[in-house]
């Protein structure tokens, strides 16, 4: 029998309603409590695909995502810091009620000025940008060199921002000029300058442990006007995690992330509206062995995938 700590740590969660602390938010994946001092941001099974809510949430995939998320905040945290006050709330409080209903999935981090524009680097050309260069030979405006394929790696690294659309909403790629007159250049230029040098980091990290990220997205704060990484960062929702030995551009490549659920929804062709149709149980099983193993790959030894080993999917 799995111990009681296993149990709790990996049941699947959808949805949280805790009356100890005040709902701030209920994000695409994320619910967020205020506590009074700091946040508890607890990542869900929740699973989101063209900003849609599905209606199955994937075993075991916000621990995955905390703990990714908490492995990169540490080896990125020379670079940028971040929201983190206490990533393991459960072992620091022993008995809470909360805190250890949330094993693995939830941290306490520092409240912060959130900034309305999403941090997009791309390393290859893929999704948006590759549906955009065929069209102008450019992504968010940037030109790029003729010639290149589905899957190609850039020469280097762009920066191409988002806006923040509400849930329901699609996020829309935006120019650096049309971000900077959203919060301004100076502060523009400092997330840029930020995500790309995040982005190479974890980028020559992760090609090391036989990764490839494509593209990632980050978020950023300000914190007693210093510039912090809050919410995720390089987690399978929120990168394209391509396996490095399989990689050949001219192609759609195979994935750690959730590209797996998009394929499969674009193949029912729904229409990206909600309400969102079921996953098959095969889809889910597979999605939630896909994000275990980009975690086993980029944080081998994680205490998490031990969690993870006691509940097969």
């Amino acid at each position: 029998m799995r111990p009681a700590a296993i149990m709790a740590a990996m049941d699947t969660i959808k949805e949280t309603a805790f009356t100890e602390f005040r709902l701030v938010n209920r994000g695409k994946v994320r619910d967020l409590y205020d506590t009074g001092e700091h946040l508890l941001l607890v990542a869900t099974d929740r699973l989101s695909a063209f900003d849609v809510i599905l209606p199955d949430p994937i075993p075991g995939k916000g621990v995955v995502l905390t703990s990714l998320s908490n492995f990169w905040f540490d080896r990125l945290a020379g670079v940028i810091p971040n929201h983190l006050h206490d990533p393991r709330p459960w072992a620091t409080h022993p008995g809470h009620p909360v805190y250890g209903k949330l094993k693995g999935r939830a941290v306490l981090v520092k409240k912060a000025e959130v900034v309305p524009i999403e941090a997009v680097v791309r390393g290859y050309l893929a999704g948006s940008g590759w549906s955009e260069y065929r069209k102008s030979g450019t992504v968010c405006g940037i030109a790029l060199p003729a010639g290149l394929q589905e899957s190609s790696r850039l020469p280097e690294p762009i920066f191409t921002p988002a806006t923040k659309a509400p849930q329901g909403e699609h996020d829309m790629n935006v120019s650096f000029e049309e971000a900077a007159r959203r919060v301004g250049t100076d502060l523009a230029a400092r997330i840029r300058d930020a995500a790309l040098a995040l982005y190479r980091e974890a980028a020559a990290y992760a090609l090391g442990r036989g990764i490839i990220i494509a593209d990632t997205k980050f978020e950023f704060g300000l914190l007693d006007g210093r510039l912090i990484v809050i919410d995720e960062a390089l987690t399978p929702d929120s990168s394209r995690f391509w396996p490095a030995a399989a990689y050949a551009p001219g192609r759609a490549q195979a994935s750690y992330d959730k590209q797996f659920v998009r394929d499969w929804l674009l193949a029912a062709r729904w229409d990206q509206k909600p309400p969102a149709p079921s996953l098959p149980p095969a889809v889910v099983a597979k999605t939630a062995e896909k994000y275990r193993e980009a975690l086993a790959l980029l944080a081998p030894g994680h205490e998490a995938l031990a969690w993870l080993e006691a509940r097969p999917v």
